[in-house]
């Protein structure tokens, strides 16, 4: 028998060697093992991925020092190749003793970071002990598994080994590396071909045991485990916003990455823990998903390659190195990559040889280079041993890997799915979380009559407004000259302004530097500052004063009723807070500008961001004619001064009854819209509101009052619809009317009349009679059909229904329905009040024969184009308008020659219906002045509702204001009627 690797065969006297024909391909297969360049050069691939990614995120001072130790690694692997097994068995047991008193020395004299103490620290590098009891662990189990002791004796002792690095990375606490020591012990068991015996009961007790760790685990562990069972990326814990982090990196990075983007920088900065274990997010952010996808494929290969060789190499201990180190590096991809994709628990697991850190990136060198360098004893065995080495070798190492890889093809799918579904809204949060923007008020639209008169205005547009100057503090301190520039233009003193920036905190988003006219605003705007914004302040004038106040309300700082009203109003947003301005505030407020400024995670500005200019509010054209306001408010103050005592009231609204649009409304008292600013004069408005006669109430629609014998009219609609008495009957009247003992008195005595005469002359016996001998409910259902006791619809808020009593409404709010009751509402007082736009509205539709909607708002434009009409309900005719000719020929003969007689000077021809209401809200006995009136009366283009609280009875000092009003119509009517252009809407 000749020497290793020969076989010497007798022949003759001298022996013949015999050659294996198979010797030369042995050792041609041989070397190739010898040298894995496939798997260095996916190693360096990997480490060339990290470094870049450092490069990117952190510059080129910590990429060259990783590439430092990049350099030192590899030394290492190649000296760990040279090594043979046997020398590599006592660099193992070194290594993991090593391991085990580094690892006891931390909890000694280590370095603490976020809770955890970890580090062992020489003088500015740290050390890692727990990376290094990865390699010994995986050398000291290797060698005990892969010995020929008894099963029992591999198993006891390995368990062992591991319980000591293991319960040690456990009390510092490092959750991350426990696990993986622990599924590096479990698999280098099962591969190790220990026997299902012992594997068995290890696992159900650990299973059992596994609730039990819960106990043991520390508040962030939990919430990170939380967070991944609720979903971490809608969860408000800090593992949660990680996540989201890492999710909103790959989808700005997309398929090739934004490197050079230069807010991919600033957004780096956003994602926690980007050189280590979000690696892989961050080198999408930078580089792309195909950057990515390279950093997966080169792990693969290099699992598989391990994984190959753990099959080919011959000792049983170095193949389950290779083994081993498979699987510790698929495990560790796994983990990370499911981490930063959210499909596993957060864990802290570097990506390996990509993620930034001296101790993991030495180590896994060295472990690929111990791989490596016991694949060269397969050299040298014997044929004979293959069968022995086959029943030795590792199992389930090619299963793993092939179970990683379907894993990782997994992990891409979700990616690609991730950056397909969610890309764009992703990176738009990525964008919106490190933006802050300084709001730019947009130019309130104006409010105008008919004809283009001005009632309400912005400031800037009255040439009367100033500007705030506003400087981001921390972008303007850090440029002297603009510093300078800002200080020179708004006439302040440079150190004066650096003092007032530096005494706010560096997150402060804008600090205003000045107020100035619009001629220093423009020459701000105009200089290009960089971090100076100009902003208009928001003020509003009103031209007309006290004229329109209720009508036009105010504009104020948004509350928690107009947030409500307008969802997604930024805060301290100027609104409209009552009457038009209110109503149309969505029109007439236009669209917010912004200059926005980008900040670092600490919310600390750091450059400007995009601005975006204003769009100015459209103004609103109503149909209010001023001139016929400024009449109809004159006579009606007039009216109201004819009065005594204190806290009356008076409202008068004028409309054409063929569309509704309003052409003027007085209430009285009023206020001036200009007291709200801003700035609020609180003095003036105090005075207001403690004012007798509620100035801050709109009168037409919002005061209710007993409409007294003008109430007549919807009675004797009532009447023509149930005919009782024939209209054209006249009955006894008289001075009174008894009823159950009641006597209801009338206002003088009167013979006998018909429908007719009775509206002329307002004899309240002849309703009386009417009224009771109608009944409630026809007396009612006429109300309703006249819209008594329901709001008109006009566009303004906060509209009064009035109160219109049924016998059941009565009833279910504890009083009692009489037979007075419907006898009073056939005069218009008892369980009764309208305001006077109802009164108007049931004027109009019973002259007109058809039911209106009060409108203010006419149209809508901008400036130098075309207004565009707002629209309109289109009018209701009644279905009992033919039928009510006998009511209208009352109206008229009211004004030809009974109550409202006071009207039939005027040069158009009117009719009406005067009316004097009792009202207990007037402690004085003093009364409500009613007179609802239309012209011309055979054609009506007016109706003209006035209410004037004062002494008076009968014919009462109202009657002037709408004979003012009728006057300035007849004299006007060409001119006020007429409007600017308009289009139709469309749609």
């Amino acid at each position: 028998m000749g020497g290793a690797g020969m076989l010497v065969v007798e022949h003759g006297d001298h022996p013949v060697p015999e050659e294996p024909e198979r010797e030369p391909m042995r050792r041609r297969d041989t070397r190739g093992l010898a040298f894995d360049l496939v798997a260095v050069l996916a190693a360096v691939a990997l480490v060339g991925l990290g470094l870049a990614n450092l490069y990117a995120v952190d510059g080129l001072e910590m990429a060259a020092r990783q590439a430092a130790l990049a350099g030192v690694g590899v030394v290492v692997l190649v000296a760990l190749w040279q090594f043979r097994m046997r020398v590599l068995t006592v660099l193992g047991w070194v290594a993991y003793v090593a391991a085990v008193a580094l690892l006891a020395t931390v909890h000694v004299a280590g370095v603490t970071f976020n809770g955890a103490k970890r580090w062992i620290a020489f003088g500015d590098l740290t050390f890692q002990p727990s990376e290094l009891a990865k390699l010994g662990l995986l050398l000291a189990l290797a060698v005990t598994l892969g010995s020929s002791r008894p099963a029992w004796q591999r198993f006891t002792f390995a368990m062992v080994l591991a319980a000591v690095p293991i319960s040690l990375t456990v009390l510092q606490p490092d959750l991350s590396t426990t696990l993986i020591l622990l599924a590096l012990t479990i698999t280098m068991l099962i591969i190790g071909r220990v026997p299902a015996r012992f594997l068995v009961p290890l696992f159900g007790a650990a299973a059992i045991a596994a609730p039990l760790a819960v106990g043991l685990l520390r508040p962030y562990q939990l919430q990170r485990l939380g967070s991944f069972l609720v979903g971490a990326e809608e969860s408000p814990t800090s593992a949660g916003w990680t996540l989201l982090q890492s999710h909103i990196a790959m989808a700005w990075g997309s398929l090739f990455g934004r490197a050079d983007d230069p807010l991919t920088g600033l957004l780096a900065e956003y994602l926690p823990e980007k050189e280590t274990d979000l690696a892989l997010a961050s080198l999408v952010e930078q580089y792309g998903l195909v950057a990515a996808a390279c950093a997966v494929v080169a792990a693969v290969v290099l699992i598989w390659r391990l994984a190959l060789a753990a099959r080919a190499v011959r000792p049983a201990a170095g193949a389950l190195v290779a083994g081993g180190l498979a699987v510790l590096f698929g495990v560790e991809v796994i983990v990370s990559a499911g981490g930063n994709l959210g499909l596993l628990p957060l864990a802290g697991v570097p990506f390996p040889l990509v993620s930034y850190g001296g101790t993991a990136l030495l180590v896994h060198l060295a472990a690929l280079g111990v791989a490596l360098g016991v694949r060269r004893d397969g050299a040298r065995r014997r044929l004979w041993m293959m069968s022995r080495w086959r029943s030795r070798r590792p199992r389930l190492v090619r299963a793993i890997a092939l179970a990683v890889t379907v894993l990782l093809i997994v992990f891409g799918h979700s990616a690609w799915t991730l950056l397909a579904e969610r890309g764009p809204q992703l990176a738009a949060a990525g964008e919106d979380q490190m933006t802050r923007c300084i709001r730019i008020p947009a130019q309130r639209g104006a409010i105008t009559d008919r004809h283009g008169a001005p009632l309400a205005l912005s400031a800037s547009v009255a040439d009367a407004g100033t500007y705030e100057v506003r400087a981001v503090p921390n972008i303007v301190l850090s440029r002297p000259d603009d510093l300078a520039g800002l200080a020179e233009l708004t006439g302040r003193p440079a150190d004066e302004v650096r003092t007032e920036l530096e005494g706010v905190p560096r997150t402060t988003l804008s600090v205003v530097v000045a107020e100035v006219p619009r001629a220093v605003a423009d020459a701000v705007t105009a200089a290009g500052l960089t971090g100076v914004v100009v902003t208009p302040t928001p003020r509003r004038t009103y031209p007309t004063g006290s004229l329109l106040g209720p009508v036009l309300g105010f504009v104020g700082i948004a509350t928690p009723k107009e947030t409500d009203r307008w969802p997604g109003l930024p805060s301290g947003e100027f609104v409209g807070r009552a009457g038009l301005e209110m109503q149309y505030d969505a029109l007439l407020r236009g669209v917010n500008g912004r200059q926005c400024v980008y900040v670092n995670p600490v919310g600390v500005p750091v450059a400007m961001a995009e601005r975006v200019e204003p769009v100015r509010g459209a103004d609103l054209r109503t149909s209010l004619d001023l001139g016929l306001q400024r009449q109809l408010t004159a006579s009606l103050e007039a009216a109201l001064r004819a009065g005594t005592g204190r806290g009356r009231v008076a409202a008068a609204v004028a409309m054409d009854p063929r569309d509704g649009q309003v052409l003027a409304m007085a209430s009285l008292p009023s206020y001036d819209n200009n007291v709200f600013g801003p700035p609020l004069d609180a003095a003036a408005l105090d005075a207001a509101a403690k004012a007798p006669g509620h100035p801050m109430l709109e009168k037409v629609t919002q005061a209710a009052l007993p409409p007294g014998s003008t109430f007549k009219l919807v009675v004797a609609t009532a009447g023509v619809l149930h005919p009782v008495f024939p209209p054209e009957r006249a009955i006894p009247t008289g001075g009174s009317f008894t009823l159950g003992g009641h006597t209801f008195g009338n206002w003088r005595v009167m013979g006998p009349m018909n429908l007719v005469q009775s509206i002329a002359w307002s004899n309240d016996v002849y309703f009386y009679k009417l009224a009771n001998a109608l009944g409630p409910e026809p007396l009612i259902e006429a109300a309703h059909a006249l819209g008594v006791g329901s709001p008109t619809g006009i566009d303004l808020p906060g509209e009064s229904p009035g109160y219109l009593g049924t016998p059941e409404s009565v009833t279910a709010a504890g009083g009692h329905w009489y037979g007075g009751s419907t006898v009073i509402l056939g005069i218009g007082q008892g369980y009764l009040q309208t305001t006077p736009l109802q009164n108007l509205r049931w004027t109009a539709g019973i002259a007109t024969g058809q039911m209106v909607t009060p409108r203010l708002g006419l149209a809508t434009g901008t400036e130098g184009s075309t207004y565009t009409a707002l629209p309109a309900p289109a009018p209701s005719p009644l279905p009992f308008a033919d039928r009510l000719g006998p009511i209208r020929e009352g109206m008229r003969g009211a004004v030809t020659g009974g109550t409202a007689a006071a009207l039939s000077g005027l040069p158009i021809p009117v009719a009406g219906k005067t009316g004097t209401a009792q009202d207990g809200s007037l402690p004085d006995g003093s009364y409500d002045n009613w007179l609802s009136a239309v012209a011309p009366a055979d054609n009506p283009e007016l109706v003209v509702t006035a209410v004037v609280q004062g002494s008076g009875k009968g014919g009462n000092n109202v009657k002037g204001v709408v004979a003012g009003a009728f006057q300035y119509y007849a004299d006007h009517r060409e001119e006020m009627l007429a409007t600017g252009p308009m289009q139709q809407p469309t749609g």
